[in-house]
């Protein structure tokens, strides 16, 4: 729900441009001249193969979002466990992969297999857990960690992305969410029927922070550790509308993107919060690949209005027995790095991390920036 958390940022977020991309090479047919240059022949051959590169990487990210809706066909509730992808136990170590792309890349966010991003002698057998729970935020799915799951699952973490009620292809109207706890069910389902003695390690973007909140509430000896990601991170008797309200401004960007729904008429509260389609790259994809932002574009819903003002009961001994970190988005337009700092300084996490040059959804932006962090945040021991 971090959509409406941005349209409640202490202050207006200055407008950043889209990054410019290179545009395809054309693929029409070219007639070449018996005496055409090398060079000339290299920049078609450089362009062909930036061409099929992008087509391969859309075609993918299709394949991904695919995946996910045979997972979830027979019951939208279950979460999203990819146990079958596919594996590289014969790649060489300390070789560094080549890309046929001529886009340049950041060097926050190189092109490297998951195994380099980390220290090679990582043993997930020394880990608490090794098992990753990803929570959407509002508006999103599952759907939307389609990179981190491959690359956690590459990195042989077992991971599970579940849809919450109403989100992604979950069968549910959004509209009849009357609740917090209605909301987050899945998530609940899903930790009590984890073994006695198994944990995990939760990630919350969004208004995924509210809800892993309240499930470090409820289950607090299933959690290993909470992330949250450009997440709402509350306090105890707060809602996720109070903590974004307590500060004076407004975020124009968000406010011309909302739209309100109202399912039982506009005499009533609303009933969802819906984002025009068109507002979704200058607002939450803003330094994002334009093959992610097409696929949120058609993947996401409304966001339930009744949980963004349900205030939430925390206490020291269940919620607060829980290790929590932060990592900070600073290129956000949804909720700008002020408010990210507010909440972090109101109730502080043991760690922030930063990931340079991501947008509201890094898991989109800086996928390969985000992994790292997850990883090493799974390697921080007990204190």
């Amino acid at each position: 729900m971090g959509n409406l958390c941005g349209c409640l940022a202490p202050k207006p977020v200055n407008k950043r441009k889209a990054t410019k991309r290179l545009a395809n090479a054309s693929n029409t047919a070219a007639t070449v001249s018996s005496n055409s240059s090398n060079r000339w022949t290299r920049i078609r051959s450089s362009r062909k193969e930036k061409f099929v590169d992008d087509a391969l990487i859309q075609e993918q990210a299709l394949a991904a979002a695919a995946t996910i809706i045979l997972q979830h066909q027979h019951n939208g509730s279950l979460p999203f466990d990819r146990s079958a992808s596919l594996r590289y136990p014969n790649s060489k170590k300390n070789q560094l992969p080549r890309s046929s792309s001529s886009r340049a890349r950041s060097l926050t966010d190189p092109l490297l297999q998951p195994q380099q991003l980390v220290n090679q002698d990582i043993k997930l057998d020394d880990l608490e857990t090794s098992h990753f729970v990803l929570i959407h935020g509002g508006g999103f799915g599952a759907w939307c960690w389609y990179k981190t799951i491959a690359l956690l699952e590459e990195g042989g973490f077992k991971v599970s992305a579940i849809d919450l009620t109403g989100s992604g292809i979950h069968a549910f109207d959004t509209n009849s969410i009357t609740s917090l706890s209605q909301y987050v069910k899945p998530l609940n389902d899903f930790l009590g029927k984890l073994a006695e003695d198994e944990k995990v390690i939760l990630v919350g973007h969004d208004f995924g922070g509210t809800c892993i909140s309240h499930a470090m509430e409820s289950f607090p000896s299933k959690i290993s550790k909470a992330i949250f990601v450009a997440a709402a991170m509350l306090t105890n008797g707060q809602s996720t509308l109070d903590m974004f309200t307590k500060q004076a401004g407004s975020n124009d960007l968000m406010r011309q993107a909302q739209k309100f729904l109202y399912a039982n008429g506009k005499d009533h509260p609303p009933t969802a919060i819906d984002l025009d389609k068109s507002s979704l790259r200058d607002l939450l994809f803003n330094q994002s690949p334009a093959k992610d932002v097409a696929l949120a574009s058609v993947s996401m819903r409304p966001i339930p209005f009744a949980p963004v003002l349900e205030k939430l009961s925390l206490t020291d001994m269940k919620y607060g027995s829980v290790r929590r970190f932060y990592i900070e988005t600073p290129e956000d337009n949804a909720i700008s790095s002020t408010l990210q700092e507010s909440m972090i300084n109101s109730s502080p996490p043991e760690q922030v991390f930063r990931v340079k040059g991501a947008d509201h959804s890094p898991f989109f932006s800086k996928p390969q920036a985000l992994h790292k962090l997850l990883v090493e945040i799974s390697k921080i021991p007990s204190t």
